[in-house]
Parts: C-alpha cells; sequence; structure tokens
C-alpha cells in the first residue's frame, strides 16, 4: 500500500534554500496604466538558448505580476553588488520605490531599465504560465539585452545574507 508522502515544513523548506546562492534581480514592468511596477526577485533560471528563454517566479498576489500579464512583457534587472540597497527596497514594496531610483523605460524597452543598479538587463516577452502553489512560473523569451558594465560583481543572495560574487571567480 503506497502511501502519499507528507510536505516538508515551509521552515525546512526556507531553511533548505537559504543553503542555495543565487543571483539578484529586480523584475520590472508597466501597468496598463503606464505606472512602473516592481519586485526582487531571487527565482530566475535560464530555460534555453533557442530561442532565449528564461523563467520569474512571481507571487500571485503581486502588483508585479498583474503587469506583467497585462503587458505580456517584464524586464529583468540583474543586479551588481553595489545594488544592495535596491534589492531590499524593492523587496519591501513601498509605494515609492520608483522615485527612489534612477531608471528608464522607452518603446523599445520590455519594462523599466534600473540604470544605476543592474548590470544586465533582458527584455522580455511572456510566452507562458504556470500556476505553481501561490506564485506563478511566467516563461519569457528575451528580445534584447542591455549591458551596463560596472567596476563591481553580480549580487548573491544565500544563507539570508547578500554578498558580492567571489573575486576569485570573476
Amino acid at each position: 500500500m503506497n502511501r502519499p508522502l507528507d510536505f516538508a515544513s515551509a521552515s525546512d523548506f526556507r531553511q533548505m534554500m537559504a543553503g542555495f546562492p543565487t543571483g539578484v534581480s529586480i523584475v520590472t514592468a508597466l501597468g496598463d496604466d503606464g505606472v512602473p511596477w516592481g519586485m526582487t526577485c531571487s527565482s530566475v533560471c535560464s530555460v534555453a538558448v533557442e530561442p532565449p528563454t528564461l523563467i520569474v517566479c512571481l507571487r500571485r498576489s503581486s502588483p508585479t505580476l498583474t503587469a506583467v500579464l497585462a503587458r505580456g512583457a517584464f524586464a529583468v534587472n540583474l543586479l551588481h553588488d553595489g545594488a544592495r540597497d535596491k534589492a531590499e527596497l524593492f523587496a519591501s514594496g513601498a509605494p515609492d520605490r520608483f522615485d527612489r531610483v534612477r531608471w528608464r523605460c522607452s518603446a523599445q524597452n520590455c519594462g523599466p531599465h534600473l540604470l544605476d543598479d543592474a548590470h544586465a538587463i533582458g527584455d522580455c516577452r511572456v510566452t507562458h504560465t504556470a500556476p505553481v502553489g501561490d506564485h506563478l512560473v511566467v516563461f519569457g523569451e528575451v528580445r534584447q539585452i542591455g549591458r551596463h558594465p560596472v567596476a563591481s560583481r553580480p549580487l548573491m543572495y544565500g544563507l539570508r545574507q547578500y554578498a558580492a560574487w567571489p573575486v576569485a571567480a570573476c
């Protein structure tokens, strides 16, 4: 007789994933009214090279997700190690977060670009979505990539703290 497996506890799962360092990004989109939305996201993963596709995992209750789905487009701002304060700002949900950063969004962009905080930005068009728990997995085909070389390293998050990519690895 097969018994269904129980789920791990939320705290055990968080502890396990805290030991898996990852890059930090801010996913941005414009709402239908042109208002910018954005949130810190460490759930970003490349999926395919041809066509260039990535996924982001966003909370279903997020206004950023609402804007992403309404526009069918978003930008992934990959943060450099000097942008920890922006990662924290966009994780806080502060309503004035876009007033506190320098950003631009032209007709060619799929979402706001954080000019001072990202070392690379991918403009993405939504191709698929998949619900998983309280999140929605959003697949985005990368239409263009902007590089903003800075004298810093990628921002990482793990063990519940931010850190720069190690110098030896650069």
